[in-house]
């Protein structure tokens, strides 16, 4: 199972949120570009980058941020938030990154997500699946569908997706664990899973890596990289 350290990244700063809400934002850093670099050195095998500008409101303010990550670090950059069409999708690959994470789109518009299977592969693009209570969350978090998660994973089947990333929007920044049983649930469908949301520390790592034969490959870690109870590379020296 590999980490994947996360920078989220609003008004050119790398920041946290907790549950997503702009209002519990923590700024980490001004350089988002620096952040990657020291998860790079840290040992990351990738990396994963959220637009919150383009989640929210479509804004397309830090495009040369996410270019200049892609570009100086040599491992592969996983990118999310705002991407809603073709045009964008083909705009996130121009800029270096390996693989590009559509979320809302995959909901009202999930032409999107095929046309992006066919062109690109399956194997480039990750369906976000955001959920909280078991229905899932578009625009950025703020808005929750009457979608269910399993629902919307059988559409994702259909039309090709391989590979998703889940989280449980109610723990995302708030260190009370992974979504365990919602994780279970999802190994039935026999994706690839990205876990997402709650981590503290290791041990909630080694929780999720009994998940692993079941399709678990990874995990996304945020808050916690910066606390005292969470070191990247101890983190992926136990879970390798």
């Amino acid at each position: 199972m590999i980490v994947i350290p996360a920078i989220d990244i609003r008004q050119g700063n790398s920041v946290r949120l907790k549950q997503g809400k702009i209002d519990a934002e923590t700024i980490y850093s001004t350089d988002p570009v620096f952040i990657a670099k020291l998860w790079k050195a840290k040992g990351a095998q990738r990396i994963h980058v959220v637009d919150l500008d383009g989640a929210f409101n479509g804004m397309n303010i830090n495009k040369d941020i996410i270019k200049n990550i892609c570009a100086e670090v040599d491992i592969p950059v996983e990118v999310g938030g705002g991407i809603r069409d073709m045009d964008k999708v083909k705009e996130i690959f121009d800029m270096g990154a390996s693989y590009v994470v559509l979320g809302t789109v995959a909901v009202y518009n999930p032409e999107i997500v095929r046309k992006s299977i066919d062109k690109y592969g399956p194997k480039r693009i990750i369906v976000a699946v955001d959920a909280k209570d078991g229905k899932i969350a578009i625009g950025g978090w703020k808005d929750i569908t009457p979608v269910d998660i399993l629902e919307l994973i059988d559409r994702l089947k259909k039309i090709g997706i391989e590979e998703i990333l889940y989280t449980d929007i109610s723990r995302d920044g708030m260190f009370t664990g992974p979504d365990l049983s919602g994780i279970e649930k999802l190994c039935e469908s026999s994706l690839r899973i990205i876990a997402s949301g709650g981590v503290k520390t290791i041990d909630d790592l080694i929780e999720l890596k009994r998940y692993e034969e079941k399709g678990v490959f990874a995990v996304v870690v945020g808050s916690a990289l910066y606390t005292s109870d969470f070191k990247l590379e101890d983190a992926i020296k136990r879970v390798e």
